[in-house]
């Protein structure tokens, strides 16, 4: 104990303060990977999903909706093909400078604002910001889709996942669906190892190019389209 006293007080005085964060680890039936949670950043999102996590929700749930290039999506659609039951929906939550760039996590949605449940997807592609940030000169926390996370280890399995061949013509996106089943065995929340807190980066030149994508009927609940 005395030993991981010393070290942590070292680190700190190496790198100045440190923030401890939370982590979600992913074990899958491709391998695993792991995402940082911002939880200063996307408060309510983030304690959404770590509430889901504890209860064992994704444990034994699928990756129904592969689109290459696009996201990769899961939540509530157990390996055995049933639904399972969300809790109360929370507001949105996208006025948080986190953007849908690749390897981001952010949570699905219907087109209203309060309909943020269970359901995620993992950005493959940095070209995502374009339609689902935010919409510059809208009201805050009314477009967009919340991103609250980036994987930190396991990219390549997200790739991989990604790169399974679809078409299993099953879930609210048939032609999307792996034909290969691909499970989230189990859902992990742990404490991230510390980081330096980085310095203040520099204000983001606005496009005006972004819009906010349509919202998918057939999808429980809606999620977000290419």
């Amino acid at each position: 104990m005395r030993f991981s006293i010393l070290a942590a007080a070292a680190f700190m005085a190496a790198t100045g303060p440190v923030l401890a964060q939370p982590e979600a680890r992913f074990e899958t039936n491709v391998g695993n990977f792991t995402i940082l949670l911002e939880d200063a950043k996307a408060p309510q999102t983030v304690a959404n999903f770590i509430r889901y996590a504890k209860k064992g929700h994704f444990n034994g749930t699928q990756f129904y909706r592969i689109v290459p290039g696009f996201v990769i999506q899961a939540g509530s659609m157990g390996a055995d093909g049933k639904w399972r039951q969300t809790m109360k929906p929370i507001g949105m939550e996208t006025a948080t400078g986190l953007s849908n760039t690749r390897g981001t996590i952010a949570m699905a949605r219907d087109e209203k604002p309060l309909s943020t449940q269970a359901e995620f997807f993992i950005n493959l592609a940095d070209t995502n910001a374009q339609g689902l940030d935010p919409k510059p000169g809208d009201a805050p926390n009314t477009t967009g889709y919340a991103v609250f996370g980036h994987v930190t280890s396991g990219m390549d399995v997200v790739d991989a996942i990604a790169g399974t061949p679809i078409g299993g013509g099953k879930g609210p996106f048939p032609a999307n669906y792996p034909k290969t089943q691909v499970v989230i065995k189990k859902v992990t929340i742990g404490v991230a190892p510390p980081q330096p807190v980085p310095p203040p980066a520099a204000p983001a030149a606005a496009t005006t190019d972004q819009q906010a994508p349509a919202a998918e009927p057939q999808a429980p609940p809606a999620t977000p389209q290419q």
